[in-house]
């Protein structure tokens, strides 16, 4: 995500963790302003310059702000982190125009990593980061604990919420560690066994096998029923012929299928593994 780089992913997830305040706001403005998608994630480990005190007495200062007659009218002092954020890249935007109100709804704030966004690769920016940023021995303080100082009650919840988080990225990483290690003594021993046959069954290594359904479902659901096979077998892209009872009946014609499994229907045809696309349905005398 780079201002001026003409590379405009869908949604960009950001991790603030560890970032200075002012110098991620500015990048996240422009960037919205081009036309990015932004989330931004754990926004109480934000980093200020300055020391805990320093800011807090600032944050005073910001609090005395406000009308004499009507306080509700403005300015309204933000405690939380993420509204923190969101109200200083606000202040680098022409939020009062629809250009910059088009940005400013483009941006999403999170404290935490709430889900789906637990799941999603997240990225940094290297300008913000304060240990590229910040003089070494530099006093600093942390958004969130700032946050809890000044009124935000939720800095406890967060970070409890983070700690189950972390532990359950732990589990799924330990999990997924142990599946490869197993897949790859598994392979090793194969590999030993079949020895000059790999040459010969090379071509269609990883190739998914033939499924056959269960008799009596209908030419109409078969779409269903490949997705359904898909999500378990996870196989590689195979491409074949469906034959059954129905001419004409086509599933993506013309078009690779990328679901990785083929079916049948028991009876009245089968899968037939070839080298092209997913051809249409064909009756049980036609040939491949």
């Amino acid at each position: 995500m780079v201002s001026g780089s003409g590379i405009c992913a869908k949604r960009v997830v950001v991790d603030a963790r560890h970032h200075m305040l002012g110098r991620l706001a500015s990048i996240l403005a422009k960037e919205l302003l081009n036309g990015q998608k932004v989330v931004v994630v754990r926004c109480e480990e934000i980093c200020l310059s300055g020391g805990l005190v320093r800011q807090k007495m600032k944050y005073l200062r910001f609090l005395r702000k406000r009308m004499n007659t009507k306080p509700s009218h403005g300015p309204i002092h933000f405690r939380a982190p993420s509204k923190i954020l969101w109200r200083t890249i606000r202040g680098m935007i022409p939020h009062k125009t629809k250009r910059g109100a088009a940005a400013l709804a483009r941006l999403k704030v999170y404290e935490g990593i709430p889900p789906p966004y637990d799941k999603i690769k997240r990225m940094v920016i290297p300008d913000a980061l304060k240990v590229l940023r910040l003089q070494a021995g530099h006093k600093y303080c942390l958004l969130g604990r700032l946050s809890s100082e000044v009124g935000w009650n939720h800095y406890d919840t967060i970070r409890e919420l983070e700690k189950k988080r972390k532990d359950r990225a732990q589990a799924t990483y330990e999990r997924k560690k142990q599946l490869t290690k197993l897949r790859l003594k598994a392979e090793k021993v194969a590999e030993e066994k079949l020895g000059a046959q790999l040459d010969i069954i090379a071509p269609i290594k990883g190739c998914v096998p033939i499924v056959i359904a269960q008799s009596g479902v209908r030419s109409h659901n078969c779409n269903e029923l490949v997705r359904s096979l898909a999500m378990k077998l996870a196989g590689t892209l195979v491409k074949g012929q469906v034959t059954g009872n129905e001419t004409g009946r086509r599933l993506c014609w013309g078009r690779e299928c990328r679901m990785g499994v083929g079916v049948g229907v028991e009876g009245d045809g089968q899968w037939v593994m070839v080298d092209g696309l997913v051809w249409e349905w064909a009756s049980t005398t036609d040939t491949v």
